[in-house]
């Protein structure tokens, strides 16, 4: 497809036919017949990704990044490859502007984890920084920098100065990473992803886990200033729902007083076919709290939770100070931990299958990320025998605020389920009148 010619003073030239019939020439200038043979093999493969409308392979997209600026104008020149623009120099600041400004497809909460893989990209290498110039031990380096104090932004208590992101945080923000650079690679701003060997996956930090018992609960929510935060604690322990996604998109539609069910819309699952709402029981723990909310809201009130919604509330930081109002010292994964603990209460009363439904996840994720060991499994495992069993049911699962320990099971009331409902069927039917009432309208 491409010929080489040598003039009389030495000089070599490219020739070939172009996808229009004409026949173009580069001039290669005096060159050895190796470099020549070379450049004329990069020239039929150019050709033969233009003719046949596919992409270039990846070392010859390295091969054109790297050409020198005069080689890539004449390459240009005869149509081989686009024409360089200064603007296609692109710095590491720009391209991650360019990047977040075109995905306007993802939500708010994915752009905020993003803004701080950002943050950590520029703090470390620089805005102005080009993207060809960073390479791929620099971003095993940075992965470094983010095991230390550095790279931290906020400082929760217990941490040290010198303490850098968790494992999972740090995987994450280089799983972003690869993703704002394997762009730039799409649109052969650069020739391989420097970040493309770096471990992203998050995995599960089973050390961080922490079982919340009821005694523990019942203080908090004892120490909670009002009602809302007293639901707002519920929901997390005794519903399972995530925070503050799951909890601040809870309106009063979506509470079947009748059925005892709640239905809970969840954004981090919406994508999934089906997944975008589930029906969760008003357990009995629950109720209290919800009801004690709704004897106080608005008329016409829309959302269940209305004073914690507002930008400026940190959900955390609030209860780590009722959690320290009551006598207690806080716990790893603070929300997340508590939604844990319901997991694993109802995995061992009902079907996993049947408690995974109802927290909004599968059981496989389940066994991954939540479900725990308690001390009343090991109370229950030495005691033997049916009635210590009995008395590490009673202590682990005994229900109610203020409830006593020592209850026969035949006095507590285990949650009675009716039969399934479809989303359509979901409405306020407690006997309220006037205007707090809203039919459900569907939300799949």
């Amino acid at each position: 497809m491409a010929s080489i010619a040598r003039d009389k003073n030495g000089c070599r030239r490219i020739l070939f036919i172009a996808p229009d019939g004409k026949r173009p020439t580069i001039r290669l200038g005096k060159v050895s017949q190796r470099t020549a043979e070379g450049i004329k093999y990069r020239v039929e493969q150019l050709l033969e990704s233009i003719r046949f409308k596919r992409p270039m392979e990846a070392d010859l997209v390295e091969w054109v990044v790297g050409l020198d600026p005069d080689f890539a104008k004449r390459f240009a020149a005869v149509g081989l490859i686009a024409p360089r623009e200064p603007s296609s120099i692109k710095s590491l600041g720009d391209h991650l502007t360019e990047y977040f400004a075109r995905r306007t497809d993802v939500k708010p909460n994915t752009l905020t984890h993003w803004n701080h893989t950002r943050r950590l990209l520029i703090a470390y290498f620089g805005a102005d920084r080009p993207l060809a110039d960073i390479t791929a031990g620099e971003a095993r380096d940075w992965e470094r920098w983010l095991k230390t104090g550095e790279a931290r932004e906020n400082r929760y208590a217990g941490h040290k100065a010198t303490d850098g992101l968790a494992p999972n945080t740090a995987r994450k923000r280089v799983a972003n990473a690869k993703q704002f650079f394997q762009d730039a690679v799409q649109r052969e701003l650069l020739a391989r992803n420097p970040f493309a060997e770096l471990k992203g996956t998050v995995g599960s930090n089973r050390e961080r886990d922490h079982f919340i018992d009821r005694a523990t609960a019942t203080k908090i929510l004892d120490a909670c200033p009002d009602a809302e935060w007293r639901l707002i604690f519920a929901l997390a322990r005794y519903a399972g729902l995530r925070c503050p996604s799951e909890l601040l998109a809870l309106t009063w539609a979506d509470v079947n007083w009748a059925e005892s069910r709640l239905l809970v819309r969840s954004a981090k699952t919406a994508h999934h076919e089906g997944k975008a709402t589930r029906l969760v029981p008003i357990f009995p723990e629950l109720r209290p709290c919800l009801e004690q909310v709704w004897d106080e809201a608005e008329p016409g009130a829309l959302d269940v939770v209305t004073r914690y919604r507002t930008a400026n509330v940190n959900l955390r930081t609030q209860l780590e100070r009722i959690i320290r109002r009551a006598g207690l010292e806080s716990w790893p994964k603070l929300f997340q931990n508590l939604r844990a603990s319901r997991a694993t209460e109802l995995a061992s009363e009902f079907p996993a299958h049947v408690a995974a439904a109802w927290l909004g996840h599968s059981t496989l994720v389940a066994n991954k990320h939540y479900w725990q060991v308690t001390d009343a499994d090991y109370a229950k495992a030495a005691g033997g025998g049916a009635e210590a069993a009995q008395n590490a049911a009673q202590s682990a699962h005994a229900t109610g605020r203020g409830e006593s320990h020592d209850e026969p099971p035949a006095q507590r009331k285990a949650p009675v389920l009716l039969g399934s409902a479809l989303t359509s069927e979901t409405v306020q039917n407690r006997g309220m009148g006037g205007t707090r009432l809203e039919l459900v309208t569907s939300t799949v």
